[in-house]
Protein backbone atom coordinates (compact mmCIF):
# COMPACT_ATOMS: atom_id res chain seq x y z
CA UNK A 1 0.00 0.00 0.00
CA UNK A 2 1.14 3.49 -0.53
CA UNK A 3 2.63 5.03 2.77
CA UNK A 4 1.82 8.93 3.13
CA UNK A 5 4.77 10.88 4.73
CA UNK A 6 4.40 12.12 8.14
CA UNK A 7 4.41 15.94 9.23
CA UNK A 8 7.62 15.44 10.46
CA UNK A 9 9.24 13.32 7.83
CA UNK A 10 7.86 16.37 5.34
CA UNK A 11 9.05 18.74 7.36
CA UNK A 12 12.46 16.60 6.99
CA UNK A 13 12.67 16.99 3.32
CA UNK A 14 11.91 19.98 3.37
CA UNK A 15 15.17 21.13 5.21
CA UNK A 16 16.67 22.42 2.22
CA UNK A 17 20.25 23.98 2.09
CA UNK A 18 20.58 27.74 2.57
CA UNK A 19 21.01 29.07 -0.43
CA UNK A 20 23.30 32.00 -0.58
CA UNK A 21 22.93 33.62 -4.01
CA UNK A 22 26.25 33.87 -6.42
CA UNK A 23 25.96 37.80 -6.53
CA UNK A 24 25.93 38.30 -2.46
CA UNK A 25 29.62 36.08 -2.55
CA UNK A 26 31.10 38.51 -5.20
CA UNK A 27 30.68 35.54 -7.88
CA UNK A 28 28.27 37.13 -10.50
CA UNK A 29 27.59 33.70 -11.63
CA UNK A 30 29.67 34.64 -14.50
CA UNK A 31 31.12 31.22 -16.73
CA UNK A 32 35.05 31.54 -17.70
CA UNK A 33 35.49 31.16 -21.30
CA UNK A 34 37.84 28.27 -20.90
CA UNK A 35 35.60 27.05 -18.06
CA UNK A 36 32.97 24.20 -19.33
CA UNK A 37 29.44 24.80 -18.49
CA UNK A 38 28.34 22.48 -15.20
CA UNK A 39 25.03 21.53 -15.75
CA UNK A 40 22.63 19.68 -13.80
CA UNK A 41 19.08 18.84 -14.59
CA UNK A 42 15.87 17.76 -12.36
CA UNK A 43 13.29 15.40 -13.85
CA UNK A 44 14.39 12.93 -16.45
CA UNK A 45 11.55 12.04 -17.99
CA UNK A 46 10.90 12.26 -21.89
CA UNK A 47 11.82 16.48 -22.10
CA UNK A 48 13.95 16.12 -19.36
CA UNK A 49 15.84 13.46 -21.21
CA UNK A 50 15.68 15.56 -24.16
CA UNK A 51 17.12 18.99 -23.30
CA UNK A 52 19.98 16.89 -21.06
CA UNK A 53 21.19 15.62 -24.43
CA UNK A 54 20.74 18.65 -26.29
CA UNK A 55 22.90 20.16 -23.90
CA UNK A 56 25.49 17.69 -23.07
CA UNK A 57 26.32 16.99 -26.75
CA UNK A 58 28.33 20.31 -26.56
CA UNK A 59 32.14 19.74 -26.09
CA UNK A 60 31.73 23.34 -23.47
CA UNK A 61 29.41 21.15 -21.08
CA UNK A 62 29.77 18.35 -18.54
CA UNK A 63 27.42 17.28 -16.62
CA UNK A 64 27.78 16.98 -13.18
CA UNK A 65 24.54 16.25 -11.37
CA UNK A 66 21.13 14.64 -11.59
CA UNK A 67 17.55 14.36 -10.05
CA UNK A 68 14.53 11.94 -10.01
CA UNK A 69 12.28 10.44 -7.86
CA UNK A 70 12.32 7.15 -9.33
CA UNK A 71 15.51 5.40 -9.01
CA UNK A 72 15.01 3.54 -12.24
CA UNK A 73 15.46 6.15 -14.08
CA UNK A 74 17.74 8.36 -12.60
CA UNK A 75 20.30 5.59 -12.71
CA UNK A 76 19.83 5.42 -16.84
CA UNK A 77 20.22 8.88 -16.71
CA UNK A 78 23.23 8.88 -15.10
CA UNK A 79 24.62 5.89 -17.23
CA UNK A 80 26.59 8.17 -19.94
CA UNK A 81 28.20 10.56 -17.26
CA UNK A 82 29.84 8.28 -14.92
CA UNK A 83 32.71 9.96 -13.66
CA UNK A 84 31.33 13.56 -13.94
CA UNK A 85 27.46 13.17 -12.79
CA UNK A 86 26.16 12.31 -9.09
CA UNK A 87 22.46 11.64 -8.91
CA UNK A 88 19.88 12.84 -6.19
CA UNK A 89 16.13 12.15 -5.25
CA UNK A 90 15.58 15.47 -3.38
CA UNK A 91 16.43 18.49 -5.64
CA UNK A 92 17.18 20.93 -3.08
CA UNK A 93 20.53 18.79 -2.31
CA UNK A 94 21.10 19.28 -6.13
CA UNK A 95 21.01 23.21 -6.06
CA UNK A 96 23.07 23.09 -3.23
CA UNK A 97 25.99 21.57 -4.93
CA UNK A 98 28.94 23.82 -5.86
CA UNK A 99 29.42 22.15 -8.70
CA UNK A 100 26.26 23.01 -10.97
CA UNK A 101 26.63 26.36 -12.65
CA UNK A 102 22.99 25.83 -14.83
CA UNK A 103 19.90 23.60 -14.28
CA UNK A 104 17.41 22.18 -16.80
CA UNK A 105 13.95 21.93 -14.87
CA UNK A 106 11.89 19.37 -16.31
CA UNK A 107 9.46 18.31 -13.61
CA UNK A 108 5.38 17.95 -13.97
CA UNK A 109 4.31 21.56 -13.99
CA UNK A 110 2.92 21.62 -10.38
CA UNK A 111 6.81 21.34 -9.22
CA UNK A 112 7.87 24.59 -11.53
CA UNK A 113 7.52 27.78 -9.38
CA UNK A 114 9.19 26.51 -6.38
CA UNK A 115 12.18 24.57 -7.94
CA UNK A 116 12.30 27.61 -10.60
CA UNK A 117 12.81 30.47 -7.77
CA UNK A 118 14.81 28.03 -5.72
CA UNK A 119 17.47 27.36 -8.43
CA UNK A 120 17.56 31.00 -8.76
CA UNK A 121 17.96 31.73 -5.19
CA UNK A 122 20.74 29.07 -5.64
CA UNK A 123 22.95 31.08 -8.23
CA UNK A 124 22.12 28.54 -10.76
CA UNK A 125 20.80 29.31 -14.17
CA UNK A 126 17.73 27.79 -15.70
CA UNK A 127 16.30 26.06 -18.55
CA UNK A 128 13.06 25.88 -17.64
CA UNK A 129 10.69 23.62 -19.32
CA UNK A 130 7.09 25.06 -20.20
CA UNK A 131 4.53 25.71 -19.17
CA UNK A 132 6.48 28.41 -17.18
CA UNK A 133 3.45 28.34 -13.75
CA UNK A 134 -0.02 27.65 -13.67
CA UNK A 135 -1.19 30.38 -11.61
CA UNK A 136 -0.59 34.19 -12.69
CA UNK A 137 0.83 34.89 -9.61
CA UNK A 138 3.61 32.02 -10.09
CA UNK A 139 4.14 33.55 -13.56
CA UNK A 140 5.09 36.88 -11.90
CA UNK A 141 6.85 35.31 -8.67
CA UNK A 142 8.66 33.48 -11.26
CA UNK A 143 9.88 36.29 -13.05
CA UNK A 144 10.82 38.37 -10.13
CA UNK A 145 12.82 35.72 -8.44
CA UNK A 146 14.98 35.70 -11.96
CA UNK A 147 15.07 39.25 -12.05
CA UNK A 148 15.98 40.04 -8.50
CA UNK A 149 18.91 37.02 -8.96
CA UNK A 150 20.10 37.79 -12.48
CA UNK A 151 19.78 35.03 -13.84
CA UNK A 152 19.59 33.80 -17.22
CA UNK A 153 16.81 31.63 -17.40
CA UNK A 154 15.07 30.39 -21.19
CA UNK A 155 11.97 28.96 -21.50
CA UNK A 156 11.26 25.66 -23.10
CA UNK A 157 9.10 26.32 -25.96
CA UNK A 158 11.56 24.88 -28.73
CA UNK A 159 9.51 26.04 -31.76
CA UNK A 160 10.31 29.62 -30.33
CA UNK A 161 13.84 28.66 -31.92
CA UNK A 162 12.43 27.55 -35.42
CA UNK A 163 12.96 29.53 -38.33
CA UNK A 164 9.62 29.45 -39.48
CA UNK A 165 8.62 31.13 -36.84
CA UNK A 166 10.88 33.84 -37.44
CA UNK A 167 9.62 34.69 -41.24
CA UNK A 168 6.02 35.15 -39.59
CA UNK A 169 7.40 37.81 -37.12
CA UNK A 170 9.31 39.37 -39.65
CA UNK A 171 6.10 39.54 -41.94
CA UNK A 172 4.22 40.78 -38.85
CA UNK A 173 6.62 43.29 -38.07
CA UNK A 174 7.00 44.52 -41.74
CA UNK A 175 3.70 46.11 -41.98
CA UNK A 176 2.61 44.66 -44.90
CA UNK A 177 -0.56 42.69 -43.73
CA UNK A 178 -1.88 46.05 -42.71
CA UNK A 179 -3.38 47.00 -38.98
CA UNK A 180 -4.32 43.54 -37.59
CA UNK A 181 -7.30 43.60 -35.46
CA UNK A 182 -7.45 39.92 -34.58
CA UNK A 183 -5.39 36.61 -33.61
CA UNK A 184 -6.84 33.41 -33.90
CA UNK A 185 -5.09 30.59 -32.42
CA UNK A 186 -6.26 27.08 -32.24
CA UNK A 187 -4.55 23.50 -31.17
CA UNK A 188 -6.73 20.39 -31.59
CA UNK A 189 -6.63 16.49 -31.30
CA UNK A 190 -9.05 14.05 -30.98
CA UNK A 191 -8.11 11.41 -28.10
CA UNK A 192 -11.29 9.38 -28.96
CA UNK A 193 -14.19 8.62 -26.24
CA UNK A 194 -11.92 6.58 -23.75
CA UNK A 195 -8.99 9.54 -23.27
CA UNK A 196 -6.43 8.35 -21.79
CA UNK A 197 -7.80 5.13 -20.35
CA UNK A 198 -8.25 4.19 -16.63
CA UNK A 199 -5.32 2.69 -14.05
CA UNK A 200 -5.84 0.13 -12.05
CA UNK A 201 -5.24 0.67 -8.48
CA UNK A 202 -1.41 0.10 -7.84
CA UNK A 203 1.39 0.98 -5.79
CA UNK A 204 3.82 2.60 -6.61
CA UNK A 205 7.10 0.85 -9.08
CA UNK A 206 10.18 0.18 -6.48
CA UNK A 207 11.87 2.62 -6.41
CA UNK A 208 9.41 5.72 -7.55
CA UNK A 209 8.87 8.00 -4.86
CA UNK A 210 5.18 9.25 -4.83
CA UNK A 211 4.99 11.33 -2.17
CA UNK A 212 8.06 13.94 -3.39
CA UNK A 213 6.86 13.44 -6.85
CA UNK A 214 3.31 14.80 -5.51
CA UNK A 215 5.45 17.97 -3.98
CA UNK A 216 3.15 21.39 -3.09
CA UNK A 217 -0.12 19.16 -4.81
CA UNK A 218 -2.85 17.58 -4.10
CA UNK A 219 -2.46 14.33 -2.76
CA UNK A 220 -4.04 11.63 -4.84
CA UNK A 221 -3.34 7.72 -4.39
CA UNK A 222 -0.50 6.65 -7.21
CA UNK A 223 -1.73 6.66 -10.58
CA UNK A 224 0.34 4.83 -13.33
CA UNK A 225 -1.62 7.47 -15.92
CA UNK A 226 -0.84 10.35 -14.45
CA UNK A 227 3.00 9.14 -13.54
CA UNK A 228 4.05 8.07 -16.83
CA UNK A 229 4.43 11.77 -19.55
CA UNK A 230 4.04 14.92 -19.76
CA UNK A 231 1.19 14.27 -22.42
CA UNK A 232 -0.55 12.40 -19.64
CA UNK A 233 0.03 14.99 -17.18
CA UNK A 234 -2.71 17.32 -19.24
CA UNK A 235 -5.32 15.29 -18.20
CA UNK A 236 -5.09 16.37 -14.70
CA UNK A 237 -6.28 19.55 -13.67
CA UNK A 238 -4.23 19.75 -10.36
CA UNK A 239 -0.71 18.82 -11.96
CA UNK A 240 -0.83 20.54 -14.97
CA UNK A 241 -3.33 22.55 -15.72
CA UNK A 242 -4.74 21.05 -18.64
CA UNK A 243 -4.62 21.15 -22.23
CA UNK A 244 -3.97 24.81 -23.04
CA UNK A 245 -1.40 24.95 -20.62
CA UNK A 246 -0.04 22.38 -21.85
CA UNK A 247 -0.20 23.16 -25.83
CA UNK A 248 -1.13 26.84 -25.57
CA UNK A 249 3.34 28.50 -24.71
CA UNK A 250 4.19 27.35 -27.98
CA UNK A 251 1.08 28.71 -29.99
CA UNK A 252 0.48 31.79 -28.21
CA UNK A 253 4.12 32.39 -28.17
CA UNK A 254 3.87 33.65 -31.75
CA UNK A 255 1.53 36.19 -31.78
CA UNK A 256 2.68 37.99 -28.23
CA UNK A 257 6.18 37.73 -30.01
CA UNK A 258 5.17 39.34 -33.43
CA UNK A 259 2.88 41.89 -31.70
CA UNK A 260 4.81 42.68 -28.74
CA UNK A 261 1.85 42.22 -26.70
CA UNK A 262 1.87 42.81 -22.98
CA UNK A 263 -0.41 41.07 -20.65
CA UNK A 264 -3.94 41.09 -21.56
CA UNK A 265 -6.29 43.66 -20.28
CA UNK A 266 -9.31 40.98 -20.46
CA UNK A 267 -8.92 37.43 -20.41
CA UNK A 268 -12.16 35.30 -20.79
CA UNK A 269 -12.49 31.43 -21.01
CA UNK A 270 -15.19 28.66 -20.90
CA UNK A 271 -14.83 24.81 -21.75
CA UNK A 272 -15.38 21.75 -20.27
CA UNK A 273 -15.11 18.28 -19.72
CA UNK A 274 -17.58 16.99 -22.88
CA UNK A 275 -17.10 13.91 -24.64
CA UNK A 276 -13.78 12.46 -23.84
CA UNK A 277 -13.76 10.05 -20.46
CA UNK A 278 -11.07 7.88 -19.03
CA UNK A 279 -8.82 9.10 -16.08
CA UNK A 280 -8.37 12.98 -15.27
CA UNK A 281 -10.80 16.08 -15.00
CA UNK A 282 -8.87 18.95 -17.29
CA UNK A 283 -11.37 20.40 -19.84
CA UNK A 284 -11.38 18.45 -23.24
CA UNK A 285 -13.15 21.75 -24.76
CA UNK A 286 -11.63 25.26 -23.89
CA UNK A 287 -12.16 28.55 -25.63
CA UNK A 288 -10.75 31.53 -24.88
CA UNK A 289 -10.71 35.56 -25.40
CA UNK A 290 -7.88 37.69 -24.59
CA UNK A 291 -8.49 41.19 -25.00
CA UNK A 292 -5.24 43.87 -25.71
CA UNK A 293 -5.02 47.35 -27.07
CA UNK A 294 -6.41 46.93 -30.49
CA UNK A 295 -6.24 43.72 -31.08
CA UNK A 296 -8.48 40.49 -30.33
CA UNK A 297 -7.06 37.32 -29.73
CA UNK A 298 -8.95 34.00 -29.67
CA UNK A 299 -8.05 30.28 -28.29
CA UNK A 300 -9.58 26.97 -29.31
CA UNK A 301 -9.04 23.79 -28.26
CA UNK A 302 -10.39 20.00 -28.06
CA UNK A 303 -9.48 16.98 -27.75
CA UNK A 304 -13.01 15.81 -29.23
CA UNK A 305 -12.00 16.33 -32.86
CA UNK A 306 -9.40 17.35 -35.19
CA UNK A 307 -10.49 18.94 -38.04
CA UNK A 308 -7.96 21.80 -38.55
CA UNK A 309 -9.33 24.78 -41.08
CA UNK A 310 -6.89 25.36 -43.72
CA UNK A 311 -4.03 23.07 -41.37
CA UNK A 312 -6.04 19.52 -42.58
CA UNK A 313 -8.77 17.22 -42.15
CA UNK A 314 -9.48 13.58 -42.00
CA UNK A 315 -7.54 10.96 -39.84
CA UNK A 316 -7.69 11.65 -36.81
CA UNK A 317 -4.62 13.90 -35.77
CA UNK A 318 -3.07 17.24 -33.87
CA UNK A 319 -3.99 20.08 -35.65
CA UNK A 320 -2.87 23.66 -34.82
CA UNK A 321 -2.86 26.62 -36.29
CA UNK A 322 -2.53 30.93 -35.59
CA UNK A 323 -4.24 33.34 -37.93
CA UNK A 324 -3.23 36.85 -38.22
CA UNK A 325 -5.86 38.92 -39.92
CA UNK A 326 -4.80 41.88 -40.83
CA UNK A 327 -6.51 44.73 -43.44
CA UNK A 328 -4.56 43.85 -46.15
CA UNK A 329 -3.97 40.00 -45.47
CA UNK A 330 -4.04 37.12 -43.45
CA UNK A 331 -1.22 35.24 -42.79
CA UNK A 332 -1.35 31.64 -41.24
CA UNK A 333 1.36 29.48 -39.40
CA UNK A 334 1.76 26.66 -37.83
CA UNK A 335 4.65 25.14 -36.75
CA UNK A 336 6.45 24.40 -40.03
CA UNK A 337 4.93 26.83 -42.46
CA UNK A 338 3.68 30.02 -43.27
CA UNK A 339 0.74 30.80 -45.74
CA UNK A 340 -0.42 34.31 -46.81
CA UNK A 341 -3.26 35.48 -48.42
CA UNK A 342 -3.70 38.55 -49.53
CA UNK A 343 -7.00 40.63 -49.44
CA UNK A 344 -7.18 41.63 -53.25
CA UNK A 345 -6.38 45.10 -54.28
CA UNK A 346 -5.26 46.25 -50.56
CA UNK A 347 -2.16 44.08 -50.77
CA UNK A 348 -0.64 45.21 -53.88
CA UNK A 349 3.31 43.62 -53.10
CA UNK A 350 2.91 39.96 -51.36
CA UNK A 351 6.16 39.23 -51.91
CA UNK A 352 7.90 38.33 -48.43
CA UNK A 353 10.13 40.60 -46.52
CA UNK A 354 13.57 40.63 -45.68
CA UNK A 355 14.79 38.44 -43.07
CA UNK A 356 15.46 40.33 -39.38
CA UNK A 357 14.99 38.30 -36.90
CA UNK A 358 18.42 36.37 -36.91
CA UNK A 359 18.27 32.71 -36.74
CA UNK A 360 18.55 31.25 -33.44
CA UNK A 361 21.41 28.06 -32.90
CA UNK A 362 18.95 25.86 -31.07
CA UNK A 363 16.81 26.91 -27.32
CA UNK A 364 19.02 25.02 -25.40
CA UNK A 365 22.55 26.08 -27.12
CA UNK A 366 21.20 29.81 -27.23
CA UNK A 367 20.36 29.45 -23.35
CA UNK A 368 24.09 28.01 -22.66
CA UNK A 369 25.71 30.84 -24.86
CA UNK A 370 23.90 33.58 -22.96
CA UNK A 371 24.72 31.68 -19.76
CA UNK A 372 28.78 32.91 -21.09
CA UNK A 373 27.36 35.94 -22.49
CA UNK A 374 25.29 37.02 -19.43
CA UNK A 375 22.94 38.69 -22.28
CA UNK A 376 18.92 37.76 -22.28
CA UNK A 377 18.11 34.60 -24.29
CA UNK A 378 15.11 35.38 -26.68
CA UNK A 379 12.46 33.53 -24.70
CA UNK A 380 13.86 34.84 -21.48
CA UNK A 381 11.53 34.89 -17.89
CA UNK A 382 10.55 39.12 -18.58
CA UNK A 383 9.46 38.07 -22.35
CA UNK A 384 7.41 35.29 -21.69
CA UNK A 385 5.58 36.09 -18.45
CA UNK A 386 3.21 38.15 -21.07
CA UNK A 387 2.93 34.16 -22.39
CA UNK A 388 2.26 33.04 -19.60
CA UNK A 389 -0.51 35.43 -17.77
CA UNK A 390 -1.95 35.30 -21.25
CA UNK A 391 -2.98 31.33 -20.10
CA UNK A 392 -3.03 31.55 -16.34
CA UNK A 393 -5.68 34.19 -16.39
CA UNK A 394 -7.75 31.98 -19.11
CA UNK A 395 -7.47 28.72 -16.72
CA UNK A 396 -8.55 31.24 -14.02
CA UNK A 397 -11.58 32.79 -15.70
CA UNK A 398 -11.77 29.02 -16.20
CA UNK A 399 -11.98 27.80 -12.96
CA UNK A 400 -14.72 31.16 -12.30
CA UNK A 401 -17.24 29.84 -14.41
CA UNK A 402 -16.25 31.87 -17.65
CA UNK A 403 -15.93 34.93 -15.60
CA UNK A 404 -14.50 37.97 -17.41
CA UNK A 405 -11.29 38.54 -15.67
CA UNK A 406 -9.68 42.53 -15.77
CA UNK A 407 -5.86 42.43 -15.41
CA UNK A 408 -3.65 46.21 -15.14
CA UNK A 409 -0.76 46.05 -16.84
CA UNK A 410 0.92 48.68 -14.48
CA UNK A 411 0.10 47.29 -10.78
CA UNK A 412 0.04 43.85 -12.17
CA UNK A 413 -2.69 42.96 -10.24
CA UNK A 414 -6.53 41.71 -11.23
CA UNK A 415 -8.86 44.05 -10.57
CA UNK A 416 -12.46 44.78 -9.46
CA UNK A 417 -12.72 40.66 -8.43
CA UNK A 418 -11.36 39.87 -5.26
CA UNK A 419 -12.12 35.96 -5.50
CA UNK A 420 -10.31 35.92 -8.90
CA UNK A 421 -7.45 37.79 -7.48
CA UNK A 422 -7.20 34.99 -4.41
CA UNK A 423 -7.40 32.51 -6.43
CA UNK A 424 -4.44 34.27 -9.00
CA UNK A 425 -2.18 32.65 -6.41
CA UNK A 426 -2.34 28.44 -5.25
CA UNK A 427 -2.80 27.06 -2.08
CA UNK A 428 0.34 24.77 -1.63
CA UNK A 429 -0.12 21.26 0.02
CA UNK A 430 1.44 21.71 3.97
CA UNK A 431 3.67 22.14 4.38
CA UNK A 432 5.06 23.40 1.71
CA UNK A 433 4.76 27.48 1.09
CA UNK A 434 4.42 30.11 -2.11
CA UNK A 435 6.68 32.21 -1.97
CA UNK A 436 5.34 35.24 -1.46
CA UNK A 437 7.92 38.38 -1.24
CA UNK A 438 8.56 37.45 -4.89
CA UNK A 439 5.43 39.34 -5.95
CA UNK A 440 6.66 42.70 -5.46
CA UNK A 441 7.82 43.92 -8.67
CA UNK A 442 11.88 43.65 -8.55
Amino acid sequence: MVRNCTRREALQRLSAPVFVPAAALGLGGRVAPNEKIRLGAIGLNGMGQGNLKNCAQYPDVVVTALCDVYQKRLEAALAPHKGTARGYHDYRELLGSKEVDAVIIATPPHWHTLMAIHAAEAGKDLYLQKPMSMYPDETLAIRNAVRRHRRICQIGTQIHAGANYRRVVDWVRSGKLGPIGVVRTFNVLNQGREGIGKAPPQDPPPGFDWERWLGPAPAIPYNSLLAANSYNHSFFWAYSGGHTLGYGPHIVDLPVWALELGPPLVTFSTGGRHVVGGDGDAPDTQEAVWQYPKVTMTWMMSFGNSFGFDDGRGEPARRLGIYFHGVNGTLFANYGRHQVIPEGKFMPDPEPPPPVIPPSPGQEREWLDCIRSRKEPSCNAEYHANVSLALTLANLSYELGGRSIRFDPKTEKIVGDEEAARRARPVYRDPYRFPVEYLERA
